[in-house]
């Protein structure tokens, strides 16, 4: 089974790409990040941003998606545009594989640590021990995406419980 996960962003759209081979270990494929210039408006960004996806979900032909939901508490401005690009994600995936879940920030830390108030490090820590990789993924929105993807890897023996 092939998971694709995305840690949205306006500015920086990160996805990870795993595989769960034959006895449900999760593999690394691919990971990085969908970039947008600041100074471009928005319209043509959150174009961008659906193309990128496109390409990824074109590439790899995942079986189903993991995207990240929102949680801000302070910056409505950032809040506003980082919902924008979501939703682009969001369409793109429905459109393109249609099986798409959702995880909180809370729900990854503790799937990933058991932990609800783990730090950022600690996430990405996990992320490398769960992939076995030599370090940890960069940029950190790339390694926040595999972490939602291992996330999607774990508990998707749920059923349809985070399904959208």
């Amino acid at each position: 089974m092939i998971i694709v996960g995305f840690d949205p962003g306006i500015a920086t759209l990160g996805y990870g790409v795993i595989e769960k081979d034959s006895r449900n270990k999760p593999v690394m494929l691919d990971y990085g990040i969908v970039s947008t210039p600041k100074e471009e408006n928005l319209a043509v960004r959150l174009n961008m941003l659906e193309q990128g996806v496109k390409q990824i979900i074109n590439k790899f032909k995942p079986d189903e998606i993991a995207i990240e939901e929102l949680f801000f508490a302070k910056n409505v401005k950032t809040a506003i545009t980082v919902a924008h690009a979501r939703g682009v994600v969001l369409l793109t995936c429905a459109k393109e594989c249609g099986k798409i879940f959702e995880y909180t920030p809370l729900q990854i830390k503790q799937a990933l640590t058991g932990y609800g108030r783990a730090d950022k490090n600690q996430i990405q820590q996990m992320v490398k021990t769960f992939l076995n990789l030599k370090a940890i993924p960069k940029p950190d929105d790339a390694a926040d995406a595999l972490a939602v993807a291992l996330t999607h890897a774990q508990t998707n023996k749920l059923g349809g419980l985070f399904k959208i």
